[in-house]
């Protein structure tokens, strides 16, 4: 690989495209938790709109299935149309379906558009790891979906009292607001400002030559079977399988913990919630920042992307005791250790992906991936209902939650021993 140095005032083009990720991934998760942090209002929200546990549960199910069929076959679209077409259709396609809440008024129409959010959010982190592949050295990319936490904390507001303005309209009828509405400038402005590299008439000749340092790669046309029968995609499908069910379990269940566990209402629940995603925020960054300070010390890809990987993985550890903690402020620090120590994970776990693949298989390798992070995701909701209507307790689940990085680790290590890039697909 070619060391091309950039001098700092010869374009930062590249910068400003993160600046349109950062804002579509914060809209994006922004979007999907307004119900989910709306279902600890499930009482009022039978009332007022007529669905039993079992249909809201089957609307939470419609989002999370045609996120997990939407992650491969989106995916496979970026790959085939481009990132700038691609992702301006998937975020058109989810910020209408957010918009669209607010139009409807029965269980079925909400799970209607809770697909259609779905379908469109799941062409985010595809289009987004491919954009920063395009954009930056393999070894100076940075992790941009760290934006997820602050669009987590601007669905915090419906927490503070089930009469949050918010929540309902002049007459008095409950009504959703959504963030839809922004997303769609963010579809209008990615289509002005991105341009592949090559196509770029604003990115400056240095930039150019940066960006294009890295060797030239085969641009073969690839197949799901071309990349199945790698063992670098199952890294990345095994190490997402198995850790995202986690921060999934973190996001929808610990509400409910800390109600059931420790007696917080609902009206003080925001604190510790804040709290835990502002760790995730740091969690994220530190993750990132971390192999890129060991490689500048002269580490190899390998060794300084899977000890950053370990640290997370050990960081993790101390929430196998979060259930047997008496004090409420006790539990938050080892959870807040986990969150952020997840999105540190994260952050070099999608980061293999541009380690690993050539950049015409980046976005269908990442819909693989996060299509066995989903499944895995989906499959733990059942799985934490059943656990905790049999022994009544979060212990099991926070030791699973406790070890299960240290396995996927191990998986990907075995399977991916030297981290050796695919030449071409």
């Amino acid at each position: 690989m070619t060391d091309v140095t950039l001098p700092p005032r010869l374009g930062r083009r590249r910068w400003l495209i993160c600046a349109l990720l950062f804002f579509a991934t914060t809209i994006n998760y922004a979007d999907r938790r307004v119900l989910g942090v709306l279902g600890l209002l499930a009482p009022l929200l039978q009332v007022k709109i007529g669905w039993d546990e079992k249909q809201y549960a089957y609307i939470g199910t419609a989002f999370l299935i045609a996120y997990a069929i939407g992650l491969p076959l989106i995916g496979r679209f970026i790959d085939r149309v481009g990132t700038r077409t691609g992702y301006a259709t998937a975020i058109a396609i989810w910020s209408l379906a957010a918009v669209a809440h607010s139009l409807v008024r029965s269980a079925l129409g909400f799970g209607i558009v809770r697909f259609a959010l779905g379908l469109g959010e799941s062409g985010n982190f595809p289009a987004a790891i491919k954009t920063v592949a395009e954009l930056f050295l393999k070894k100076n990319a940075p992790w941009l979906p760290v934006s997820s936490t602050p669009g987590r904390m601007r669905a915090l507001p419906s927490l503070r009292s089930p009469y949050h303005g918010s929540l309902y309209g002049s007459d008095g009828s409950l009504r959703f607001c959504s963030p839809g509405p922004s997303a769609q400038p963010g579809s209008f402005c990615w289509l002005v400002f991105y341009r592949k590299p090559q196509e770029d008439a604003r990115l400056s000749s240095a930039e150019l030559t940066y960006i294009l340092s890295d060797p030239m790669e085969a641009g073969a046309q690839m197949t799901w079977s071309s990349l199945l029968v790698h063992r670098q995609t199952w890294a990345f499908l095994l190490g997402k399988f198995l850790t995202d069910p986690i921060w999934r379990f973190f996001l929808f269940w610990l509400p409910k913990f800390f109600s059931t566990v420790h007696g917080v209402s609902l009206t003080r629940l925001g604190l510790p919630l804040v709290i835990i995603y502002n760790c995730a925020t740091v969690g994220s960054v530190f993750g990132g920042w971390l192999p890129a300070r060991f490689l500048k010390a002269g580490w190899s890809l390998n060794r300084a992307r899977k000890t950053a990987m370990l640290i997370c993985a050990l960081v993790v550890v101390p929430v196998v005791l979060a259930a047997k903690i008496h004090s409420l402020w006790g539990a938050i620090i080892v959870i807040s250790m986990a969150a952020a120590a997840h999105q540190g994970w994260s952050a070099n776990l999608f980061t293999l992906v541009s380690d690993l693949f050539p950049k015409n298989a980046i976005a269908s390798v990442v819909g693989i991936g996060s299509f066995g992070g989903a499944i895995g995701g989906a499959l733990i909701a059942t799985f934490t209902g059943f656990l905790l209507q049999l022994a009544h307790s979060y212990v099991p689940i926070f030791i699973i939650a406790g070890c299960i990085y240290l396995v996927a680790l191990l998986l990907i290590h075995s399977l991916a021993p030297r981290l050796q890039p695919i030449a071409g697909i």
